[in-house]
C-alpha cells in the first residue's frame, strides 16, 4: 500500500427492475423538484418505447419538456445550448434517458445551467488540482439528475464525470463535479431489449474495458478492485447471452448491473485504452465502445509486465483454461470474435498517418493516461496505435 492517503467516495440511489423507469418523476419529487427537463438523443427519442414512457411520465408531470439536440459525441457547445434551454424553461431538475451521449450531455447541461464558465472551471485536471476530495468542491446547487441508461456499457450513470468534445481543438475533455453524481439511477432492462446485437456488443465491451482498466490501475482502491473482478465475471456470464438473444431480460439486467458497477470500479482509474480512444473518437467520430473493444488487447499486451498479478487472479475468477495473461488474452480475443468485433482499426477507416498525433494526445489525456498500469510516452502510444491499425497484435512488445 502506498504511503499516500487513499480517498474513496461511493455512489447513490440505484433501482433495478423492469418498468422502474416510470418512477423518474416520482424521484424528482423525492429530490424536492417539480419541473424536470428530459435530456435524450434523437436516436432514443425515435424509439417506439420512448413515446410510451414519456406519456407515463407526463401523467405525473403534464408540462414535461424534452431536449434532444445532441450528437453521438456530445460537445461543450451542445451542453451550453442545453443549459440555455433549461434556464429559459425554468426547469429545476434533469431526467437523462439514453446511453453515454445523453447522460454526459445532461451532466454538461446541469453544470453549465448554473454558470457557463463551470465547463472550463471543472475540467478534470484543473478540478483534481483544486478539489482533492468531494468535500472540497464548492456548493454549486446543481440541478439533481435522475438517470435512466438505455445501454449497458458507458457507466456514466454512476460517475461524477462527463466526456464532452471541444469542437475547436478536436479533443474530448473530461469535466467533473461532486454534484454531478445522479440523485437516482433507474436500471430498467425493458428499455434495452431493442438494442441491436452490434450495439449490445460494443457497449458491453466498453463496460469490460472499464472493469479491466480499473483492475489494472496502479492506484490503491481495494473496494473498486473487488467490484471490477465481479463485474468482469458478470459480463462473461451475461454479454454473450444478451448478444445472442436481445429479449433475455436476465442477461439484460446482468449487463445493466455490470455497466453500473464499472463506473464505481473506475474510481480506481482507467488507462491506455481510454487515453487512445478519447482523441480518436473526438477527431474522427468513431463510436467510443467500438474503439475500446478493438484497442483492448493491444494495450493489455503493452502493459503485460505490469499486470501479470491481476491477470492471474482474473483467470482464476473466470475459471479459464490455462493461467495468467495468456489465458485472459485468449478469452478476450475469443469473446471479441464471437461478438463480431473487428480486430483492427483499419476496419473503422483509421490509418497510420495520424499515429504521432494520437500518441501525443493520449499522453495529454491525463484523466486516463496517468492511471495506466505503466507510464507510457507518446512514442509508445503511437506504436500501439500503429499495431492496432494493422491488426498485428504480435507487433506490440511489452514495455
Amino acid at each position: 500500500m502506498s504511503e499516500q492517503i487513499a480517498y474513496w467516495g461511493y455512489p447513490t440511489n440505484i433501482l433495478l427492475a423492469s418498468g422502474c423507469s416510470a418512477e423518474a418523476v416520482a424521484w424528482c419529487g423525492k429530490a424536492g423538484r417539480k419541473r424536470p427537463l428530459i435530456v435524450t438523443d434523437p436516436g432514443v427519442r425515435a424509439l417506439p418505447w420512448f413515446e410510451k414512457l414519456t406519456a407515463t411520465l407526463r401523467a405525473r408531470c403534464p408540462d414535461l419538456v424534452i431536449f434532444s439536440d445532441i450528437r453521438a459525441n456530445p460537445s461543450l457547445d451542445e451542453a451550453r445550448n442545453g443549459a440555455n434551454f433549461f434556464q429559459k424553461g425554468s426547469h429545476d431538475s434533469i431526467i437523462a434517458i439514453g446511453g453515454g451521449s445523453a447522460i454526459d450531455a445532461a451532466k454538461g447541461i446541469a453544470l453549465a445551467s448554473q454558470n457557463p464558465t463551470y465547463l472550463e472551471q471543472f475540467e478534470w485536471s484543473q478540478a483534481m488540482a483544486q478539489y482533492p476530495t468531494l468535500a472540497d468542491y464548492p456548493k454549486s446547487e446543481l440541478p439533481p439528475l435522475i438517470v435512466i441508461p438505455t445501454t449497458a456499457g458507458t457507466g456514466s450513470e454512476l460517475s461524477r464525470e462527463a466526456v464532452l468534445v471541444d469542437t475547436d481543438l478536436h479533443i474530448k475533455k473530461v469535466i467533473t463535479h461532486a454534484e454531478l453524481l445522479a440523485f437516482c439511477v433507474l436500471l430498467d432492462p425493458d428499455l434495452t431489449v431493442g438494442l441491436p446485437p452490434g450495439l449490445t456488443a460494443m457497449t458491453g465491451m466498453d463496460a469490460l474495458v472499464h472493469h479491466i482498466e480499473a483492475l489494472c490501475s496502479p492506484l490503491f482502491h481495494p473496494m473498486s478492485e473487488g467490484i471490477a473482478l465481479e463485474g468482469i465475471c458478470l459480463i462473461a456470464q451475461h454479454l454473450p447471452k444478451a448478444f445472442a438473444d436481445g429479449s433475455d431480460l436476465s442477461a439484460r439486467s446482468g449487463m445493466l448491473t455490470a455497466s453500473a458497477m464499472a463506473a464505481v470500479a473506475f474510481q480506481k482509474g482507467l488507462g491506455g485504452v481510454h487515453a487512445l480512444a478519447h482523441p480518436i473518437g473526438a477527431r474522427f467520430g468513431t463510436l467510443h465502445g467500438l474503439l475500446n473493444a478493438i484497442l483492448l488487447p493491444y494495450v493489455m499486451r503493452a502493459n503485460r509486465n505490469a499486470i501479470e498479478p491481476q491477470m492471474n487472479r482474473l483467470a482464476r475468477m473466470l475459471d479459464l483454461d490455462g493461467t495468467g495473461f495468456n489465458a485472459v488474452e485468449s478469452w478476450i480475443l475469443s469473446l471479441r470474435n464471437n461478438l463480431n468485433v473487428p480486430h483492427n482499426l483499419h476496419a473503422v477507416s483509421l490509418t497510420e498517418n495520424d499515429a504521432e498525433w494520437v500518441g501525443q494526445q493520449a499522453v495529454a489525456d491525463i484523466s486516463s493516461s496517468e492511471t495506466n498500469a505503466l507510464p507510457l510516452n507518446a512514442e509508445q502510444y503511437a506504436a500501439i496505435y500503429r499495431a492496432a491499425v494493422r491488426g498485428r497484435l504480435e507487433d506490440v512488445t511489452p514495455f
